[in-house]
């Protein structure tokens, strides 16, 4: 049996060239803009560029085993479809679908009330925030590749780049949400069952993240509010890898 590959690892930088790694908090910032109108920290936008990173990061790797397989060196749009396919947990910023012939197809078909099929790119609202400069991740996707040395055709980078928009745009939403709710009230636990296979045990207590209650400024978008959004957008082993590398990412950044 062939060994599986090591997932790539993009070390951490120290806080002085934090900008240097793929998806900077200033580009998070950038994209908060487009949601509220609350101060983000600085130690948020560094968590929430973190987090988009770990996820991106475990994407690109998906796509990365299935070009290796089919013995290719460079990245597919094919390639994320099964990426995605093989690990659900990584299924995130899917109203990019709906812009993409990537994913043409996936999301079901939908008719009106005389029975005509709706097109789901015009069911899309044309002010969605989360489109709107959704190509802005171009330069980041590219530099995420570089630093795992691979390379991929325009069509993968651009749905990457949608993905990520998407992602951080909905991060950014439920982060607003948990400011202005006093913390994470709730979210869900996912099972992953294959077929065929017994049922697992209920969830402990201990295995599910401990729902956040917030004080203080109901203002600004903290680092502990990017965390609590982490967890509704996120489940399973990501989740965990996503909180854990931001607390990583924020350890040398001051509270503002």
């Amino acid at each position: 049996m062939p060994v599986q590959p090591t997932r790539p690892e993009i070390s951490p930088a120290p806080a002085s060239d934090i900008e240097a790694l793929p998806f900077t908090p200033s580009l998070a910032k950038r994209v908060f803009r487009d949601v509220t109108s609350m101060h983000v920290s600085r130690p948020a936008a560094h968590a929430a560029a973190s987090v988009v990173r770990t996820v991106l990061t475990e994407i690109v790797d998906g796509c990365r085993r299935v070009a290796a397989e089919q013995t290719r060196t460079k990245l597919l749009p094919a390639d994320l479809v099964s990426s995605i396919s093989r690990n659900v947990e990584v299924e995130v910023g899917s109203k990019w679908y709906a812009h993409s012939p990537t994913f043409r197809g996936l999301n079901g078909v939908t008719y009106d009330a005389e029975g005509v099929i709706v097109d789901a790119r015009r069911r899309q609202s044309r002010k969605l925030s989360s489109m709107v400069g959704a190509h802005r991740f171009e330069g980041e996707v590219k530099k995420l590749l570089r630093c795992q040395g691979l390379r991929a055709v325009p069509a993968l980078v651009r749905d990457l780049d949608g993905l990520a928009s998407n992602f951080l745009t909905d991060l950014a939403r439920d982060a607003v949400m948990v400011v202005r709710e006093g913390g994470v009230k709730r979210y869900g636990t996912v099972a992953l069952v294959l077929p065929g296979a017994p049922t697992p045990s209920p969830f402990s207590k201990e295995s599910i993240p401990a729902l956040y209650s917030r004080t203080g400024d109901a203002r600004t978008v903290g680092r502990d509010d990017i965390l609590g959004a982490t967890t509704i957008q996120l489940f399973g082993d990501i989740r965990q890898r996503a909180l854990t590398e931001a607390h990583e990412a924020t350890r040398a950044t001051s509270t503002d």
